[in-house]
């Protein structure tokens, strides 16, 4: 079998099952495991992502309203592949390229298989439809069966530690706090998300809401945006004029983390995702720290800064 992955959670769960060796393509966002960059890459963003997080949030919206594709499907480099399964994803018409994207390129001739994840157990369900697809059935319940277990020593490790306040978010401008699984990651990681919905599409909000809900911990993991790019929205928030009298921000509890690699994708990684939370909110560790890999606490504001807010 040849598979074309265009969706970067699925590239992790077809290597996962032990069947990397059958994937041909892959989209731009796969990335993990590292060697899936080697594979050529089936799309691009139709538009320049480099801009800032309200451009971006613009140019997407504009898309939307217009019809426009986010994403370019490159249907040549697919047909000269020859593969016999493609995967994409039927749950965000933003995050990721989706059926509509495949259907205009017309490659209807290709066997689909379209993922959908709005919680933990859709993407254990994921895993298995993937496995079966590839007929890797034996390999899949085996997989998530070991993955159940991990979440479940993340859940008892936490639970020694006091519960604490979190808001996951995961656009800034504008303020959007992560809903589908990532409200779950959280309480597994003894903490109590603040805002965002298990299961539910993410919506944007005022950012006084954020303010009212004054977490203990803050955690940005913009989607799509790697820890270097993260950091960068800093600036950005610290333009709100209460910002530095929230109470993470006061005491260190701000942090920046991997969006795209960790927070944003449906597949293998939301695992460790768990374990960054743990370590985030209690100091706990799971094998090798991830602190200053995958996610770093924010720099303190200046004492001048803060008499000026």
């Amino acid at each position: 079998m040849r598979i074309v992955s265009l969706l970067a959670s699925a590239t992790e769960i077809v290597c996962a099952l032990g069947a990397g060796n059958l994937l041909v393509g892959r989209s731009h966002e796969c990335d993990n495991p590292a060697w899936v960059s080697s594979l050529p890459p089936c799309s691009s963003p139709a538009f320049d992502t480099s801009m800032s997080s309200g451009e971006i949030d613009a140019e997407v919206r504009r898309r939307l309203r217009t019809g426009e594709p986010l994403y370019n499907i490159h249907s040549d480099i697919i047909e000269a592949l020859h593969p016999d399964l493609l995967i994409a994803q039927s749950h965000c018409e933003v995050c990721a390229v989706t059926p509509a994207d495949v259907d205009r390129s017309d490659l209807g001739a290709i066997q689909r298989l379209d993922l959908v994840a709005a919680t933990v157990p859709d993407i254990f369900d994921n895993i298995l439809r993937v496995a079966r697809a590839i007929d890797r059935q034996q390999q899949g319940v085996e997989l998530v069966a070991r993955e159940r277990q991990r979440l479940d020593r993340i859940r008892e490790r936490a639970a020694q530690y006091p519960r604490k306040t979190v808001v996951v978010i995961e656009w800034t401008d504008p303020l959007f706090v992560m809903s589908n699984w990532g409200p779950e990651l959280v309480e597994i990681a003894n903490g109590e998300h603040l805002l965002g919905r298990m299961g539910e599409f993410s919506t944007a909000l005022s950012a006084e809401r954020l303010r009212d809900a004054d977490p203990e911990v803050i955690i940005v993991a913009p989607c799509g945006f790697g820890l270097q790019r993260a950091l960068r929205e800093q600036e950005f928030l610290e333009r709100h004029p209460w910002w530095h009298q929230l109470r993470a921000v006061r005491t260190g509890n701000l942090i920046f983390a991997d969006g795209n690699m960790l927070f944003n994708r449906s597949g293998m990684t939301v695992f460790r995702t768990a374990e960054l939370i743990a370590e985030v909110l209690h100091g706990i560790t799971f094998g090798d720290k991830t602190e200053g890999v995958h996610w770093l606490r924010a720099h303190q504001p200046s004492t001048a800064r803060l008499n000026a807010s």
